[in-house]
């Protein structure tokens, strides 16, 4: 049987809340989730112009985790990323850290976000840099990715590069290699950097080891990690950027699950379908598991407020404007705009084909009416005290 991610929060939530310590943004996307176009937000009347009325059109939570009402907010973002890029090829290119690391960042997620961050910034802006490779200054989009496909803790970045940069006397220069970047190369430098930003932060205190790992064992493996291959993939190069752009605004908003990969079983487990990679084929898999793992893999993947999950440097920067509309006048494009929002009526007939809902009882075009006020405190589980230990897991 079908169950869409809010059924199942609504059901579960509330007693999962009670055996976790959890941080602030959890609470705030759970009851965002919960609520989204409910009672709870308020909403319009829906009517025809021949006084059909036809029910209540409830609110939208736009919550970044929420599945059901991210599709415009997705388009929105598409339409204003591809107004940013540049008319040349691009490179897409993947960073991945050792599952080593995944206990250290489930308790300093919000410091190791921007680590991975850092640790990749500075390694294409030192290799581009350099002569060898391009000798300039491209554009660079990273969006962060967390979730493997049984939304197993998987951190890794995605990385649109333009394949090309702009030199200090203005001018554009290509890579000296049809590569571009060599993954081994880059694999490297990440790697260092990362292990070095690590070590850095727990210097200063900027992040904790957990309370079952002692210091002198995580720098022994920090050091054995130091020594091995590192998953870093210099993918093919595409004429614009965007196709990677596109692939992306799937993922940076709505959550790591859409409702129709979610099904309850009789015996009150859930089950969701996703696929699986092996020996380079791809085949359907599905995982069976109780409400309350399913609520915490999910919530593990909700980013910590405040913190973008898609971060732009080198020309693509918001401080390089200047320099990237000179370079896009080489280009023949005009200067960046931002182009105004998706409306949801051009929306809805782009996926539909139709010019907007009409009323099953006359074929009129559908409005909305007076505003519903919100049923406050609908369908919310409060977040717990501020105590210091609370504070401490948030």
């Amino acid at each position: 049987m079908r169950i869409t991610l809010q059924k199942l929060f609504q059901s579960h939530f509330s007693d999962y809340a009670q055996t976790k310590k959890l941080p602030k943004h959890h609470y705030t996307a759970a009851n965002k989730i919960m609520a989204c176009r409910t009672a709870a937000l308020g909403g319009h009347a829906q009517h025809c112009e021949n006084g059909h009325t036809l029910g209540v059109w409830y609110n939208s939570c736009r919550h970044r985790s929420c599945t059901q009402c991210q599709f415009i907010q997705a388009e929105r973002w598409l339409e204003k990323q591809k107004a940013l890029l540049l008319n040349t090829s691009h490179r897409h290119i993947v960073f991945t850290i050792p599952h080593e690391f995944h206990g250290l960042w489930r308790f300093n997620t919000t410091g190791m976000i921007d680590v991975l961050f850092g640790a990749v910034r500075e390694t294409l802006m030192q290799l581009c840099e350099q002569a060898a490779h391009l000798g300039a200054l491209p554009g660079f989009m990273l969006a962060l990715h967390t979730w493997g496909r049984s939304l197993s803790l998987h951190p890794h970045i995605h990385c649109l590069v333009s394949e090309g940069g702009v030199d200090e006397l203005g001018a554009w220069r290509t890579p000296r290699r049809n590569s571009f970047l060599p993954a081994k190369v880059v694999m490297m430098v990440f790697r260092g950097k990362f292990l070095a930003s690590i070590r850095r932060a727990l210097d200063k205190g900027a992040l904790c080891l957990p309370p079952d790992v002692e210091r002198f064992r995580f720098n022994s493996l920090l050091n054995k990690l130091g020594r091995k291959k590192w998953n870093v993939r210099v993918m093919e190069r595409y004429a614009h950027g965007g196709g990677v752009a596109t692939y992306l605004s799937r993922y940076v908003r709505g959550g790591p699950i859409s409702d129709q990969q979610v099904a309850q079983l009789k015996d009150h487990k859930i089950a969701f379908s996703f696929s699986q990679h092996h020996d380079g084929q791809t085949r359907p898999a599905r995982l069976e598991i109780a409400p309350h793992d399913f609520i915490d893999r999910y919530l593990t993947h909700v980013p910590p407020k405040g913190k973008p999950v898609v971060r732009c440097y080198g020309l693509y920067a918001g401080g390089k404007r200047e320099q990237l509309n000179a370079v896009r006048e080489q280009f023949q494009q005009g200067p960046v705009q931002t182009p105004p929002p998706v409306a949801w009526k051009c929306l809805y007939q782009r996926v539909t084909g139709k010019s907007g809902p009409v009323c099953p009882e006359c074929g009129a075009p559908v409005h909305m009416g007076a505003a519903v006020p919100p049923l406050l405190h609908a369908h919310r589980v409060h977040d717990p005290p501020r105590t210091d230990e609370a504070r401490k897991a948030a």
